[in-house]
């Protein structure tokens, strides 16, 4: 019997190099290909542009292991959906997540569609997550589970992923330890196996925010608004989980105007701003340090309040619109909406799960709503919900 093929992204790290080894130890046929995304080093804080570095050790690697491998250019795409929406994201006013998005736009789209034409019978990446698969007699879900690495577990980053794109993916590495995937590494000797771990954006790397911002949106000066702590009365309330359902209590909505505050300075542009944003702000005098509550993009203003403790930074929960709700497994939707499941979620990576309930507003919105009061739920950022190990649901933060 012919074996299945698989074609690896390989990045040019260590993880992706050995869930490449591993495949060829279980008998498939690897073909590896890296994904060319970036074409603009003025933004990058290396002083090469690390594309380059990266896919000639991803060549080094499949050299080793004796796997034919190419360079696939996908910059132009990855310029529409990912670097054009980050600009879009942060000129209304929302913080986007791009290795959420590069996930499901690129490497689990686009790339997965390149490797199908390749005749790959699958695609594999270096994420430590884990699949599994639940038959019920007549049909199969595909289910999206945590790596068995806490301190490397990249589920949230694959919160986005469809039926389709896991049944074609796979993730050798998701049911071991980093420790143990630099052991085999070194063990054979690959290239890349004391090679640091990438930082920054999807296969970009360390990015000049603010230089990468300014490529497309333009300084607007504007003033800056500071909150005192005392605002109950700017509150108003999503609907409650249900009408008999009070004991996690409502999601809190604030909006703070001009007149509630004082002026303090002025900004380049409320769009270069993110909610609890510290830094940036070069205003000083201030007994605590000033963190951003809340931008105002159609006005350009920016509401600061003093101190890490300031109740405008946190919240009881928040709203994914209907159009951006996703539901891995759509089975689920009905036993976590009826409280027949318990339910944790993450609204940023490596942050520890806490326990929430999910229900739908008046309109088919998501409402997650927290068991106590969390702090910066950023709108734009990514919320994904777990049962246990599993991811079943993930949307974009409206607010």
């Amino acid at each position: 019997m012919a074996k299945k093929r698989v074609v690896v992204g390989m990045s040019g790290g260590v993880d992706s190099s050995v869930a490449a080894y591993l495949l060829i130890q279980e008998g498939y046929e690897v073909i590896g290909l890296f994904m060319r995304n970036w074409n603009d080093a003025s933004v990058t804080l290396e002083d090469e542009c690390p594309w380059i570095d990266d896919s000639r050790d991803a060549m080094l690697v499949a050299e080793q292991l004796g796997i034919p491998f190419q360079v696939i250019d996908l910059s132009d795409m990855y310029k529409s959906r990912i670097v054009d929406y980050m600009f879009h994201e942060y000129e209304i006013g929302r913080t986007p997540n791009p290795d959420v998005l590069c996930n499901r736009e690129i490497k689990f789209d686009i790339f997965l569609d390149a490797a199908l034409k390749l005749g790959a019978d699958f695609v594999a990446t270096g994420h430590y997550v884990q699949k599994g698969e639940i038959f019920d007699g007549t049909n199969t879900e595909f289910v999206l589970l945590e790596g068995k690495d806490p301190s490397k577990d990249q589920s949230y980053f694959l919160c986005q992923l469809n039926q389709f794109q896991l049944s074609k993916a796979l993730f050798p590495i998701g049911g071991l330890l980093k420790s143990e995937v630099r052991s085999i590494a070194i063990e054979k000797q690959l290239v890349t196996a004391q090679k640091k771990d990438s930082q920054g954006l999807c296969f970009i790397g360390k990015v000049s925010l603010p230089q990468f911002l300014q490529q497309q949106l333009k300084p607007k000066p504007g003033v800056v608004v500071e909150i005192g702590p005392d605002f109950s009365e700017l509150l108003t309330f999503f609907d409650c989980i249900s009408e008999n359902n009070n004991e996690f209590g409502a999601i809190q909505r604030i909006r703070f105007s001009a007149e509630n505050g004082e002026k303090i300075g002025e900004h380049n542009g409320a769009h270069f701003y993110t909610r609890g944003q510290r830094k940036g702000l070069n205003i000083g005098g201030m007994p605590l340090p000033l963190f951003v509550l809340q931008t105002d993009v159609v006005n350009n203003i920016i509401y600061v309040g003093q101190g890490e403790n300031h109740p405008a930074l946190f919240y009881r929960g928040l709203k994914v619109l209907k159009s951006d709700a996703h539901w891995i497994r759509p089975s689920t939707l009905e036993d976590a909406c009826n409280d027949l499941l318990v339910l944790h979620c993450r609204i940023r990576y490596r942050q520890e799960k806490f326990l929430c309930k999910m229900n739908f507003d008046s309109e088919g919105n998501v409402l997650v709503i927290f068991d106590e009061l969390k702090k910066n739920v950023t709108p734009g950022q990514f919320v994904s919900v777990y049962s246990q190990n599993e991811v079943i649901f993930s949307g974009v933060i409206f607010e």
